[in-house]
């Protein structure tokens, strides 16, 4: 099976701010954005649709002509917990080092870590996997693609986050 993982475009949030799973709201920028993702997903065609439920996802699906794209939570963007709308050089959590030392399997204070996000990332693949398409596409977040690149094989995962796609970024991945 083909997918096609589409990262939501750009916040409206200060630069350095941590999100996570805030519903927080496109950037003044969307418009331009979104038109050149419809533009790279057009003459494809896709079996069935989704979307991570926060609205910076659903908004891309809508105007890429998939407003009923189904809203599954297992794509939402990693819970930072605590940490949530903060800047990161304002945080002051003594935690923060300590999770930025290993990341990779602390969990964020209040929040869920890499491991928790990886794994339900895994269980909505390995259900999908089960599915008789031939080609899907998900409207999601940057952690999520990293964990879809991850389940694919197409790097291991101490170099996960060298592999973040950009804002109304596409990654195609086989299962």
């Amino acid at each position: 099976m083909k997918i096609t993982l589409i990262r939501h475009t750009s916040v409206d949030v200060p630069k350095g701010t941590c999100y996570g799973q805030s519903d927080v709201a496109c950037a003044a920028t969307f418009g331009q954005e979104a038109a050149e993702v419809k533009r790279q997903l057009e003459g494809l065609s896709f079996d069935k649709v989704f979307t991570s439920p926060l609205s910076r996802a659903v908004r891309l699906a809508t105007y890429c002509g998939y407003p009923d794209a189904e809203r599954d939570e297992r794509l939402m963007e990693m819970n930072m917990g605590d940490w949530e709308m903060q800047r990161w050089d304002d945080i002051t959590d003594p935690y923060l080092q300590e999770w930025y030392a290993d990341y990779l399997h602390l969990p964020t204070a209040g929040g869920e870590g890499f491991p928790q996000l990886r794994a339900r990332v895994n269980a909505f693949l390995d259900e999908l996997r089960e599915k008789e398409y031939e080609h899907v596409a998900i409207f999601t977040h940057g952690g999520v693609l990293v964990c879809a690149g991850l389940y694919a094989g197409l790097f291991e995962e101490e170099e996960s986050f060298s592999h973040q796609v950009g804002y109304g970024g596409i990654l195609l991945i086989n299962i």
